[in-house]
């Protein structure tokens, strides 16, 4: 399982709001064990689908500070399962965005229905600690389809 857990950025206000999706496919080796006979997504793969989802509108508002890392995961409830398969809409807004630290309250949503919130904070890395060639695929697709769109 690659720990990617955006699949695409549907819209996003850099530093304001994002909307993501992710749908965990039904062969990840994770639902082999939680549970046998009742596969659902772990609540910590919930929690870092909206961590990584409100990292990115982070990430996008200000990229000279680094890397959004989440730091304190001050609440998380989890309402429903979440079953393989189901599409996971995440939504994030940006509560406090400071040069050291931001929050974030985030939710998914499975068709109409909220399974997750979670009241999120974050720290910023250095891009001088990352590796030379680190990148992030799904924050440069959505800026690319972006800049398209705004010259159509």
């Amino acid at each position: 399982m690659r720990f990617i857990l955006i699949d695409e950025i549907i819209e996003m206000v850099p530093g304001r709001t994002i909307h993501g999706v992710k749908t965990l496919d039904p062969h990840e080796d994770v639902f082999g064990d939680h549970f046998p006979g009742f596969p659902v997504v772990p609540g910590v793969l919930l929690t870092e689908m909206m961590a990584q989802t409100a990292g990115k509108c982070l990430d996008a508002a200000d990229p000279s500070r680094g890397k959004a890392m989440l730091v304190q995961i001050r609440k998380a409830t989890f309402r429903r399962w979440v079953k393989p398969g189901e599409r996971a809409d995440i939504y994030a807004e940006i509560t406090s965005n400071e040069p050291a630290y931001a929050t974030a309250l985030c939710h998914i949503k499975v068709v109409d229905s909220e399974v997750a919130s979670g009241d999120l904070m974050f720290s910023f890395l250095p891009h001088s600690q990352l590796a030379p060639d680190f990148g992030d695929d799904v924050l440069e697709r959505f800026t690319r389809r972006s800049a398209s769109q705004a010259r159509t």
